[in-house]
């Protein structure tokens, strides 16, 4: 057991999962579209939606680019398989524990909806999942060994994903 704590000390994962699994959504669901399409809605509704997956990419992208600002004003990693020299707790960090998982999840929906194929929303939710067993519970793992009670007190105050 104490090789493993050693392991989570140095590095949550040695394979950056979470852009691979968002990667393999975003090609899948676009697969599935061309060979299998789901209904779509039309006219203005259509419309509607297409305009809520703009501003649902917009807000994706704006809460990346604060959890990555945050991440590099504190010099700690932003890659999900390195090790975490500091614990992120303010700006979007104090809304969410995973601010780069939860825009991600929001891009592959976000996509859905501009490109009306309906694939992409099961398919956000399959990716958040694989995310959180192959990603984010190694993560929280190699944060606790590294920052302890600090880590375990963010926990408690700030949830994983909303």
């Amino acid at each position: 057991m104490a090789t493993d704590n050693k392991a989570f000390y140095e590095r949550p994962n040695t394979i950056p999962w979470p852009p691979i699994i968002y990667a393999i959504a975003l090609v899948a669901g676009w697969l599935f579209g061309r060979a299998l399409p789901l209904p779509w809605f039309g006219g203005n509704a259509g419309e509607m939606l297409f305009a809520g997956g703009v501003f649902m990419i917009l807000a994706a992208l704006a809460i990346d680019f604060a959890a990555m600002r945050t991440m590099y004003r504190a010099r700690t990693t932003i890659l999900p398989n390195r090790k975490s020299d500091h614990l992120m707790t303010k700006g979007i960090f104090a809304v969410t524990r995973n601010p780069i998982y939860v825009a991600n999840t929001m891009l592959v929906i976000g996509a859905g909806l501009i490109s009306g194929i309906g694939w992409y929303f099961p398919l956000a939710f399959v990716a958040a999942y694989a995310t959180q067993k192959l990603a984010i519970e190694r993560e929280e793992k190699h944060l606790e060994s590294h920052f302890g009670k600090a880590y375990r007190d963010y926990k408690k105050r700030v949830k994983r994903w909303f």
